[in-house]
């Protein structure tokens, strides 16, 4: 690679997208007018912390300047605090609070945890959802998927173990059963709140579903079936014009929803069979990447029925995400393959290459962590640990690599110039120490 002041030049990562990225052109012919799209952001209060899986934002992206971009096991480190029995969800924050799920007993004992975000003090554990342990891949673990709050309630997903709401002090407010869970690595995806819903999507070897919950009670509002058999992500809420979508990218397809009825909007093909990271909103786009470095569907969202030949502005055949999930930020678009360790920023709305490399050693499923953008940084997480602080746009710039020297598959929080990292023992608060 040749490089001048720390960059890679264009020029010298042809090779890469020869290989790994081959882009296909929008259709010709498109002449519809499509509606502005932009994702259903935390307001309030809660937009001042960091209150779901990816941040107010949905997509990890991150505003202020105060936060640090260098660390390592000991430098900036604030605090750290051991975290009792084990998961991969990660930490949410409303207030002084840090809330993070927990395993224990192999899975047999879950629980929901809360910190005391100025100094890491462990305030209460509380066991939620009893029954048997369920079967998971070990990079999912019992505790995968990231809580929520509305600052009243924490609300949890746990697979066939249903989904629970518990307050601040940690009473149980309410458990609700969804069924057994037939999906061979386990359960993983997140909740979303809309309005006052809390929603997932199962999707398993059969009876899959997408579903709403009311917050206060738990009762179930709408459930709508699916035929996916396997699929482990996050729903998104998107404004599409004068009406909202519910986005669910699975198994070979994407597909829209109405938010408050769960009837079907539009469908698009075109996913690969098993489907992890949440999509993101761009450039009047949805980016849903899929499979073992699958494709990356760049789609325009509103439309009626199939839209897989009318809607898709461009695509990649292959190269994108298996577990980690896509970041835009500014006019970028930015992914991480993690069977090859090889980052590519794309322009938004065109798909156009920007850049592409690879980031510290290649590695089959090297990464789980999402990426987060802040402060005109974009960071990559490995699952040794290690973060590569890029300079966001259309030239790579590697700043550093920081290494916080433990096993890291969760994803980060950013709240009031601090990082809360969950390494695979502990929970880290990283700022400036000066």
């Amino acid at each position: 690679m040749k490089k001048r002041n720390g960059r890679c030049s264009f020029n010298s990562v042809i090779p890469l997208l020869i290989f790994l990225v081959p882009i296909l052109a929008p259709r010709s012919g498109q002449t519809q007018d499509f509606s502005p799209v932009h994702m259903i952001e935390v307001e309030g209060e809660g937009a001042r912390y960091w209150p779901r899986w990816r941040g107010p934002s949905g997509q990890g992206v991150v505003t202020g300047t105060e936060y640090v971009d260098h660390w390592s096991d000991s430098e900036n480190v604030i605090w750290r605090t051991e975290v009792p029995g084990s998961g991969n969800s990660s930490p949410i924050v409303w207030e002084d609070r840090i809330f993070l799920t927990s395993g224990r007993t192999g899975g047999r004992q879950l629980s929901i945890l809360c910190f005391r975000r100025s100094d890491g003090e462990l305030l209460w554990e509380t066991d939620v959802a009893p029954g048997g342990r369920e079967y998971t891949h070990p990079k999912n673990g019992p505790a995968a998927a990231t809580p929520i709050t509305d600052g009243k309630f924490v609300y949890a997903s746990f697979g066939s173990r249903g989904i629970v709401a518990v307050d601040f002090n940690g009473n149980l407010i309410w458990h609700t059963e969804i069924g057994s869970i037939d999906n061979y690595h386990g359960p993983a995806g997140s909740p979303l709140l809309y309005q006052e819903k809390l929603i997932i999507y199962q999707d398993q070897k059969s009876s899959g579903f997408v579903a709403a919950y009311d917050t206060s009670t738990g009762e179930q509002l709408w459930r709508t079936s699916r035929q996916a058999s396997v699929g482990w992500g996050t729903p998104i809420a998107i404004r599409v014009g004068d009406h909202d979508e519910l986005i669910v990218s699975s198994q070979t397809n994407v597909k829209a929803y109405r938010p408050e009825t769960g009837e079907e909007l539009w469908s698009c093909g075109g996913n690969l069979f098993e489907v992890i990271p949440t999509p993101v909103v761009g450039a009047g786009l949805v980016f849903c990447t899929s499979g073992r470095a699958g494709p990356t569907l760049a789609i325009r969202p509103g439309g009626d029925g199939d839209v897989t030949e009318t809607h898709v502005a461009w695509k990649t055949t292959r190269g994108s995400p298996f577990v980690p999930s896509p970041l835009v930020y500014g006019n970028y678009l930015y992914t991480i393959n993690d069977m090859a360790s090889i980052v590519t920023c794309f322009e938004a709305a065109t798909g156009r290459v920007m850049w592409q490399q690879r980031l510290g050693r290649a590695a089959r499923e090297g990464f789980s962590a999402s990426p987060v953008a802040v402060n005109g940084k974009v960071f990559f997480t490995n699952d040794s640990g290690q973060t590569f602080v890029l300079r966001s746009g259309p030239e790579f710039e590697l700043i550093r690599t920081n290494d916080i020297g433990a096993r890291t598959l969760a994803s980060p929080a950013l709240v009031d110039g601090h990082w809360y990292i969950r390494t695979e023992n502990e929970l880290l608060a990283i700022g400036n120490s000066d």
